[in-house]
């Protein structure tokens, strides 16, 4: 996140920040592009209302400078409780991580309610992002839905600036990080006929600049706007341009092979994103998205990155593990929702405890607590963790390999594979909520308590609420391999720390 005027992106924009014009709200403020916005505008003066569907610490310490209402996008009167008093409204919502087919109505009713609930609170302007492709041609789902949205907005009353871009490269963006596993893992793609397909992806930062810059320019309000890079590319050229950048040597061979299915599943596999994310976003590459009109460079001009300069800025992010917002931020979508361990009625059904003392600080066996999955792996116990996570992603589940967004911090409801962070108290505890497939509810408890002298116990705690047959008999399935995993793992926090 931004600290200082130095660090916003928005910096570089020749717009001036209208603060006085009241206050802005953005609704998706926890997503990829929401979190990222947020700050922008908090740095530039505005009053920043953030919209979220669940109340969490997590909100207040992350944007202390924000005020948060929490309401549910398919719940009207939520929503107008929300915007009462707002000026200007960013409508960031999407929801495409439900899965295939199914996001298509909700949108539709989740734009529809904000509008009303905009037109009923007097709001003066809504700002959305949506997608590029031509509606003159039969679109992606995907595609079609966004620009059903921007159709809903555009009939309401209160004007609407709608930008519509296309691949949206930035640390931590869904696409950047299927282009970058691909690359890293396949030393020969087969490469179908839509690859030649072309697209004008633009760099997460010049995307924030424009949000920030429309909000700015009150001649925007009411038109559309397509947004992009400085480059038009086929999907064969960014991979080959991202092997380059990595140092990589790959070879592309034509491949006789074209399902949308095939290419999307097998990619779920190989990348963090998971099938329901990577089947949305691929049933788009059949279409050219590119921009049909270059109206907005002349409204607020300013260097536009190149594909390559993004992709460079996005490894380099990920490699100073400074990647502020990730997609996984988002997914599953009704994470928010998820019944807490605190909530349970009674007791947990099963538990399963590891513990050990050790003299070693709560500092240092915290700190390698924190570090463990993503790129830091599991320990010995990986494999195990590895195998679990396939069973996963073959039921189109998270997995374990969706990892996390910074390899050295957590806040509450960062992901971890396939947990997120329900409650973290430094030095203390970490709570993971599992959010793999399994019949009930699991999460993942470690702790660090003070024992005798400076000796401290460093235990780990498993727990499981269910119901039926079939939630015990998993139970007991899983049970053998316990000892293996957590016996390991505590023994590696330990040394480690």
């Amino acid at each position: 996140m931004a600290e200082n005027l130095e660090e916003l992106v928005s910096a570089e924009l020749p717009t001036e920040p209208c603060p006085d014009m009241g206050r802005v709200l953005v609704a998706g403020a926890t997503g990829y592009i929401g979190g990222r916005l947020v700050p922008e505008l908090i740095g530039r003066g505005y009053k920043v209302r953030v919209m979220v569907r669940a109340e969490s610490p997590e909100h207040e310490d992350r944007w202390p400078d924000a005020e948060v209402a929490v309401a549910d996008a398919l719940i009207e009167d939520e929503v107008s409780e929300a915007l009462e008093g707002v000026d200007t409204a960013y409508y960031l919502i999407h929801s495409m991580l439900i899965g295939l087919h199914k996001f298509e109505d909700a949108d539709i009713r989740a734009a529809r309610n904000f509008r009303m609930a905009a037109e009923r609170q007097g709001v003066n302007r809504i700002i959305y992002l949506g997608g590029l492709g031509d509606t003159q041609t039969t679109l992606s789902p995907h595609l079609a839905s966004r620009s059903q949205v921007a159709e809903e907005f555009s009939k309401g009353q209160v004007p609407t600036t709608i930008l519509r871009a296309a691949i949206i490269i930035g640390s931590g963006s869904a696409s950047y990080e299927m282009i970058n596993h691909l690359v890293r893992r396949i030393p020969v793609f087969l490469v179908p006929a839509w690859a030649k397909t072309r697209c004008q992806p633009i760099g997460l930062r010049d995307v924030i600049k424009y949000l920030v810059g429309v909000l700015e320019l009150t001649e925007t309000a009411g038109h559309s706007y397509d947004i992009g890079g400085s480059d038009i590319l086929t999907y064969e050229e960014m991979l080959k341009m991202h092997a380059g950048i990595l140092g990589k040597k790959r070879a592309f061979v034509p491949s006789p092979i074209s399902s949308i299915g095939f290419y999307s599943y097998i990619t779920s596999l190989l990348t963090p994103v998971p099938a329901a994310i990577t089947w949305c976003l691929m049933e788009s590459v059949t279409h050219d998205v590119v921009c049909g009109e270059n109206d907005i460079v002349d409204l607020i001009p300013f260097r536009r990155i190149s594909c390559k300069e993004a992709l460079v800025l996005a490894l380099s992010r990920e490699e100073q593990d400074s990647v502020s917002t990730r997609w996984s931020d988002s997914y599953p979508p009704d994470y928010e929702l998820a019944i807490k361990l605190s909530e349970i009625e009674g007791v947990p059904t099963y538990t399963s405890s590891y513990s050990l003392v050790t003299s070693k600080t709560a500092e240092a066996l915290f700190k390698s607590i924190t570090h463990i999955g993503g790129r830091n792996g599991w320990f010995h116990s990986t494999f195990l963790w590895r195998i679990r996570g396939a069973i996963d992603r073959l039921l189109r589940g998270v997995g374990t390999t969706r990892g996390r967004r910074s390899a050295s911090g957590l806040r509450v409801n960062d992901v971890v594979d396939f947990w997120r962070v329900e409650e973290i108290h430094y030095h203390r505890q970490l709570l993971l909520r599992a959010e793999m497939k399994v019949p009930g509810y699991a999460w993942l408890e470690f702790r660090v308590d003070p024992v005798s002298g400076e000796k401290n116990r460093l235990s780990v705690n498993a727990y499981y609420k269910t119901k039926g047959l079939w939630g015990r008999t998993y139970w007991y399935i899983f049970l053998p391999f316990h000892h293996f995993i957590f016996e390991d793992l505590i023994k590696q926090i330990e040394r480690r720390g």
